[in-house]
């Protein structure tokens, strides 16, 4: 797991304005969206638009994320051996980066 959780570090880190956020579970957000996260079990989850998640899908052979028994539709699985090729998968944080900028801000939680 520590290994996880060194490569999804530097994957966040490739990024200038990611920020890694989260103290047992790590995720990165934006305006109130969560676009990346890495589950307890171990498991790295990328939010993406149609059609790059389709693409991914299919590219990589993997699945949608599922937490706590919910199928998160937006959510792609990132597989263990794309998780070690950052400069790879480093296209997909972007996308997920500026698909998650261009939705409306969450409203933030009044004080």
């Amino acid at each position: 797991m520590e290994d996880k959780v060194a490569l999804y570090e530097l994957l966040v880190a490739s990024h200038p304005d990611a920020v890694l956020k989260g103290d047992t579970i790590p995720y990165t957000s934006l305006n109130g969206h969560m676009y990346t996260m890495l589950s307890k079990d171990g498991v790295v989850a990328i939010r993406l638009p149609d059609p790059s998640r389709t693409e991914f899908l299919k590219k990589y052979n993997t699945q949608l994320d599922v937490q706590y028994g919910i199928v998160r539709k937006e959510y792609v699985v990132v597989p263990d051996a794309l998780l070690k090729k950052t400069k790879e998968l480093k296209k997909y944080f972007e996308l997920s980066h500026q698909y998650v900028a261009s939705l409306k801000p969450k409203p933030g939680k009044k004080k």
